[in-house]
């Protein structure tokens, strides 16, 4: 019996996560296999931080890969590689990555690499990126994957906090309308960093082949003809998984830092509580294994489970068009996808009336899952009108490494809030705080922190620097962890996550949210997407600007959709929004994995120093802000003196 069939809804199974939490994820625990039980359901370590499930031994690749082989569904469709950037498609079944990772575990090892050693992983989507994940967790070592966005010294700087054993890279990525090579960045990036790599396993791709460094780079071919498939090994609970950099403040990335048996458990937990999977099902995760949602669920959590997951090599549009996501669902069943909102406000741009959609046969999809920002009412609502489908925005970060607010369609949770992440989901305590600590009343704005201890699968530090930890999540309010996200609990209980505590726009005195303005400016008809930034104002401290993106087609003027805008604002929110200014641009700055650099924005349109950050997906999209910026008075030198 699991935690679900305990509780009738999703309401039920959150208040039992709560008041029982030792109960609740002992009997969730009983979904994966343990070489030796932990002793300890919840526990803590010797700085007082909760530890989940000590005492426990497990290995990750074995719950993910072999138990499916040994329990007799070796034949089922594991991993579906779908790359339309090489016009090619490959099924691996259960057997087939059983197979391919023990050999990729036994190249790994005969390189040195022991358990507890890091590999630093920097691929593109690619099957052998799954299997370099699941060969590190084979035999216990801790894997990093670097998104292959990053430029050498990004990646130099994970080098030099992880310390690797051994780098797995591919001679490139390929692009729409490129090759992007790796190997070089690769190489410049080590020649940055103070730690020397002893070891870096190349993967050559037919469209780019690397020059090899003589007696650190090994290929990876020839490596493969020689391996000798290994075994898993045992490893603890409360032993590193993986370390997965997110930014930081002061520009050094941040090592979250992610246990095996919490892990695990929170995972096939979430995926059939959550998403409302089954095994054999097919889960898409559009997201790339760089970020958090690729890890947990493009890679770890439908193969725990025993799902089928897809691979994609490709964009939401422009490989070829925006009908490539639909494409993919029809055509392999795809049971629940998840993407990005900006992938869907992508595909709205260039078809928003849904024709490429409804080309395609009709489709499996039972729902279609939002998350790595805040999903716009009106996003959400083009989708449903035209897939049919529930739409369900979640609310997770890097840390937590699984949804915190979202409708639990295994709990039988169907309703949705516009605007909303969603309820807190079952181990998840929220409470809207201000800088007081004081517990916020229904619809007043404060800091979204969580309650402790936090549930399983949640970062329990970051890596080797827990002082770090202690002051970026914990010191803000004693007793929470404090998200860095602003936003409001609604007389329901459902959790509206406006914006970055930073984003919220101080209008002479007044606190008011960015996503909330967004929200009113991507209502308009003529919206593709939108960002609306604070920009610095002599009388009121701050006023918002609007930065807006037209849908594919729109030829009414501009000058009379910017005043329906700023109408539309006045109207909902009121004038004490000072909401008067808003351009449109053909594109809104972003990062590789969709965010949108607002604060890069608010830089440029206060006339200070903007440095483009390294995942920044199209550098000339800023000089693009600067420019409309510039025509409606902002972004100058007089502007910044004004200010």
């Amino acid at each position: 019996m699991t935690a679900a069939d305990m509780a009738r809804d999703q309401h039920e199974a959150w208040q039992r996560s709560l008041s029982d939490p030792v109960g609740f994820w002992a009997e969730a625990a009983r979904a994966i296999d343990w070489f030796e039980p932990p002793h300890t359901v919840l526990g803590s370590d010797s700085l007082g931080r909760a530890r989940w499930f000590a005492g426990g031994r497990l290995n990750t690749c074995f719950n993910a890969i072999d138990r499916h082989v040994k329990n007799g569904r070796g034949t089922q469709r594991a991993l579906i590689y779908e790359s339309p950037v090489t016009s090619s498609c490959h099924t691996y079944t259960f057997a087939d990555m059983q197979r391919e990772i023990a050999l990729l575990a036994g190249m790994i090892r005969a390189l040195g690499v022991q358990t507890g050693d890091r590999v630093v992983i920097y691929m593109p989507m690619i099957p052998e990126a799954v299997f370099a994940m699941l060969a590190c967790a084979r035999i216990g070592a801790v894997h990093s994957v670097v998104f292959g966005g990053f430029a050498a010294p990004e990646l130099a700087k994970r080098i030099e906090d992880a310390r690797p054993t051994l780098i797995l890279c591919a001679s490139c990525a390929i692009e729409p309308a490129r090759v992007v090579p790796y190997k070089p960045l690769l190489d410049a990036a080590i020649e940055k960093s103070t730690h020397r790599v002893p070891k870096c396993l190349i993967l050559q791709r037919p469209q780019y082949c690397a020059e090899l460094v003589p007696g650190r780079d090994v290929n990876w071919s020839e490596a493969r003809t020689n391996a000798e498939p290994v075994g898993c090994v045992d490893v603890a609970a409360t032993d590193p998984l993986y370390v997965l950099y997110t930014s930081g403040t002061t520009g050094v990335p941040k090592g979250v830092e992610r246990d095996n048996g919490g892990h695990a458990v929170a995972l096939v937990w979430a995926i059939v509580n959550v998403f409302g999977m089954q095994p054999g099902k097919v889960f898409w995760a559009a997201s790339d294994i760089g970020w958090v949602v690729g890890h947990s669920f493009m890679v770890y959590a439908p193969l725990l489970l025993g799902c089928t997951t897809v691979l994609y090599e490709g964009k939401p549009v422009g490989t070829p068009d925006a009908g490539a996501f639909w494409r993919v669902a029809s055509e392999h069943s795809v049971d629940v996808l998840f993407t990005a909102p900006t992938a869907l406000r992508a595909i709205k741009r260039e078809d928003p009336e849904g024709l490429l959609l409804a080309r395609q046969p009709k489709h499996a999809l039972r729902a279609l899952f939002l998350a790595g920002e805040r999903a716009d009412p009106a996003t959400i609502q083009w989708a449903e009108r035209h897939l049919h489908v529930p739409v369900i925005d979640n609310w997770w970060q890097t840390e937590l490494g699984w949804p915190a607010l979202a409708t639990c369609l295994g709990l039988g949770e169907r309703a949705t809030r516009p605007g909303s992440a969603g309820r807190p989901v079952p181990g998840y305590d929220f409470a809207v705080l201000d800088s007081g600590h004081r517990t916020l009343a229904p619809g007043e704005i404060g800091d979204i922190t969580i309650r402790l201890p936090l549930p399983p699968g949640c970062l329990p530090t970051l890596w080797n620097n827990d002082s770090g930890f202690q002051s970026a999540y914990l010191d803000a309010h004693s007793g929470y962890y404090t998200t860095g996200d602003a936003g409001f609990v609604d007389e329901d209980g459902y959790v509206h996550v406006m914006s970055r505590t930073d984003d919220i726009i101080n209008v002479a005195g007044h606190r008011l949210s960015s996503g909330g303005i967004e929200q009113v400016v991507a209502a308009h008809p003529d919206v593709a997407e939108c960002a609306v930034i604070a920009v610095a104002d002599a009388i009121k401290g701050s006023v918002p600007v609007g930065l807006v993106v037209l849908k594919s087609g729109v030829v009414r003027e501009r000058e009379i959709i910017v005043r329906e805008i700023v109408a539309a604002v006045r109207e909902s929110i009121g004038a004490v929004a000072s909401f008067k200014s808003a351009v449109i641009v053909s594109q809104l700055p972003k990062t590789r994995s969709g965010k949108v650099l607002r604060s890069a924005m608010r830089q440029i349109a206060d006339g200070e120093t903007c440095k483009i950050p390294p995942t920044i997906e199209d550098p000339t999209a800023l000089e693009h802000v600067r420019q409309a910026l510039q025509s409606i008075g902002y972004g100058t030198e007089e502007q910044s003196h004004a200010s």
